[in-house]
C-alpha cells in the first residue's frame, strides 16, 4: 500500500527525510500522518522515525541547514525546522521502565520495538519518502482498513504505561472506528477496569482530549461507552450521556462544537474539572443559564444572542426528544436582533438609583410581553 498527499511531496518533509536517509539511517513517517493519509483525511503534524541517535539528528540537521531543536532529546525528540515548518524526529525506541505518563526508555535500532510500544495498532503504521507503508506488527492495515480500533498488544499494559490512552482510545474510537461494529471488548474492559487511573492525569490533558473527543462528527456512541464502563464518571461526575446522540442528530448543519456538547452532558463543574479557558467557562455558564431559563423563544433569543438561543433551544429539543419546528428557530433569530428603545437616560432624573434599575426592568418585561412591539414613545408614555 502507498499513501499519497501534497503534504508528503512538500519540499520541506522530503529535506527531512533526505536528510537522514542521506546520512545513512531509516526515515519513516509514523503515527497520526500515516493513519490519516490511508483514510484519505486531512495531515497536520508530521511525525518522523528514525534509528539514528538524537545527538546525530541534531548533527545532520546542521550539517543540511536545517535547524534542530532539542524539545525532547532526552526522550529522543528533535524538532527539524525546514522551510519554517517543525518536524518531530524521534529515535526508534523501547520501554524500561513505565509509570503513568512517564518512562524510562532506550534507544533502539528495531522498527519492531519501535512500534511495538505505542498506543494502538493503527498509529502504529510508517511509511517510506516514497509513501510506501510499513507494518511492522502486521495488523495495524488490517484494523484501519476495518475502521477498528484496538491497543497494541496487552490492552492492561498499554493502560497502566499511561492513562491517557484510556480517554485517547475512546476518543479515535469517534474519529476513525467503524460505529456500526462497536469498540473492541478487550480494550473497553480494560478502560473500565482501569478508570480510576483518571485521577493521576492532569486536568489539561483531560480536557484537552475531552475536546478532541466532543469535536468528532459523531461522538455519541464513544461517550455511551464512557458513561456505561464508569469512565465518564472519573471524568465528569454527574454528567449523563443520553441527550447526546439526539442532539447531535438535531444539529445537522450545525457545525460541530465541544462546548454545546458539553453542556449537554451536564456534570459537576465542568469548567474547573477540565480546565476550560476563562472564555470557554464563560461562555458555559451563560449557556447554562439559558438552558435553565423559562422564557420564550424569542426571549431566549434576545436575552442570550443568536448563537446561545440557537444551541439552547437544541439542546432543550434533544432532552424531549422532538424535532425543532422551524417556527422556534425564527422566533430565536428574531428575538436576537431586538434592542430595548428606552435608555437610562430617558428616566432620568425622575428616577435616580435603584428606582432607575427597577424601572428599566418594568418597561423591559412590558416591552418583551407585547412580542417586542412596543415603541419607545408608547412605553415611556406608561410612566406617566
Amino acid at each position: 500500500m502507498k499513501i499519497t498527499g501534497d503534504w508528503l511531496t512538500a519540499g520541506h518533509v522530503q529535506k527531512v527525510l533526505a536528510m537522514l536517509s542521506d546520512g545513512g539511517h531509516q526515515a519513516l513517517l509514523v503515527g497520526g500522518c500515516v493513519r490519516n493519509a490511508a483514510l484519505f483525511q486531512p495531515v497536520s503534524d508530521i511525525d518522523i522515525a528514525t534509528d539514528a541517535p538524537p545527538e546525530r539528528v541534531m548533527a545532520l540537521a546542521k550539517a543540511a541547514g536545517l535547524k534542530p531543536v532539542p524539545t525532547g532529546i532526552e526522550h529522543g525528540t528533535v524538532t527539524v525546522v525546514a522551510d519554517h515548518v517543525g518536524h518531530e524526529v524521534t529515535t526508534f525506541r523501547r520501554d524500561v521502565e513505565t509509570f503513568g505518563r512517564h518512562a524510562i526508555v532506550a534507544f533502539s535500532t528495531d522498527l519492531r520495538e519501535d512500534a511495538a510500544r505505542r498506543d494502538f495498532t493503527m498509529n502504529a503504521l510508517y511509511a517510506r519518502a516514497d509513501g510506501t507503508v510499513i507494518d511492522p506488527l502486521g495488523e495495524g492495515l488490517a484494523d484501519l482498513s476495518a475502521r477498528r480500533l484496538r491497543f497494541v498488544g496487552d490492552p492492561a499494559q498499554r493502560i497502566t504505561e499511561d492513562y491517557l490512552r484510556i480517554l485517547r482510545f475512546f476518543r479515535f474510537t469517534a474519529w476513525y472506528g467503524d460505529p456500526d461494529q462497536g469498540m473492541d471488548a478487550e480494550g473497553l474492559a480494560a478502560c473500565a477496569a482501569f478508570s480510576a487511573g483518571i485521577e493521576t492525569l492532569s486536568r489539561e490533558r483531560i480536557g484537552h482530549e475531552m475536546r478532541k473527543l466532543l469535536s468528532a462528527p459523531d461522538p455519541a456512541p464513544a461517550v455511551a461507552a464512557m458513561a456505561a464502563s464508569g469512565v465518564l464518571a472519573q471524568v465528569l461526575p454527574g454528567a449523563e450521556a443520553r441527550f447526546l446522540a439526539p442532539l447531535v442528530h438535531l444539529e445537522g448543519s450545525v457545525p460541530a462544537d465541544p462546548l454545546r456538547r458539553l453542556a449537554c452532558l451536564g456534570g459537576e463543574d465542568p469548567a474547573d474539572r477540565l480546565r476550560l479557558s476563562k472564555a470557554e467557562a464563560r461562555r458555559l455558564e451563560r449557556l447554562r443559564e439559558a438552558l435553565g431559563d423559562p422564557g420564550s423563544d424569542a426571549e431566549l433569543g434576545y436575552r442570550y444572542g443568536a448563537e446561545t438561543g440557537r444551541d439552547a433551544l437544541l439542546i432543550r429539543c434533544a432532552s424531549l426528544g422532538q424535532e425543532i419546528p422551524e417556527s422556534s428557530r425564527n422566533r430565536v433569530a428574531f428575538g436576537a436582533a431586538q434592542r430595548f428603545p428606552v435608555t437610562a437616560a430617558d428616566l432620568m432624573p425622575k428616577h435616580q438609583g435603584p428606582a432607575l434599575g427597577a424601572k428599566l426592568k418594568e418597561l423591559e418585561r412590558r416591552w418583551i410581553a407585547s412580542g417586542f412591539s412596543l415603541s419607545r414613545e408608547a412605553l415611556l408614555g406608561t410612566d406617566g
